[in-house]
């Protein structure tokens, strides 16, 4: 035997709220939640610091070989592009997926540099999965001391 329940309109528009609320809230505390995961920053996280004659950047980019990986420098911008390639080309293989997370395809990611930078001599080393860029600072952008003598 079956119970019955009265149906209550009010229960159901405090749900409704909730769930707006609840949306509104993870979309901008956690950017990407409706399916925008697509962005550069979790595609590619970096950190980027500045010494006293270097700026340094250290992406992390696991499961790149480093001949796919394309870094520019055009004044202040600079830009990290790559590709995440699949591990089967075989396309005639039939997969029945219970979760893909691991991303495959091409990806871009660009940073305003905090100062002018030398690019034709910067480093690039690749390491576990971390590109790590040294950009020397240009001569005009790096701090110079100067002398005062006392008369």
């Amino acid at each position: 035997m079956a119970n019955m329940v009265r149906w209550d309109p009010a229960r159901e528009m405090v749900s409704l709220r909730e769930a707006m609320d609840r949306l509104f809230e993870e979309s901008f505390l956690r950017p990407g939640f409706l399916g925008g995961n697509d962005s550069a920053s979790m595609l590619m996280p970096l950190d980027l610091y500045e010494t006293e004659n270097d700026v340094v950047v250290k992406a992390a980019i696991p499961g790149v070989s480093p001949e796919d990986i394309e870094v520019t420098v055009t004044g202040d911008l600079l830009s990290i592009k790559g590709e995440f390639k699949s591990e089967t080309d075989d396309k005639d293989e039939k997969r029945n997926y219970h979760r893909q997370e691991r991303r495959y395809g091409s990806f871009s990611r660009q940073v305003s540099l905090p100062t002018n930078v030398n690019a034709d001599t910067c480093q690039a080393n690749f390491e576990n999965g971390v590109l790590t860029l040294t950009l020397p600072k240009a001569e005009e952008a790096k701090v110079k001391k100067v002398q005062i003598t006392q008369k």
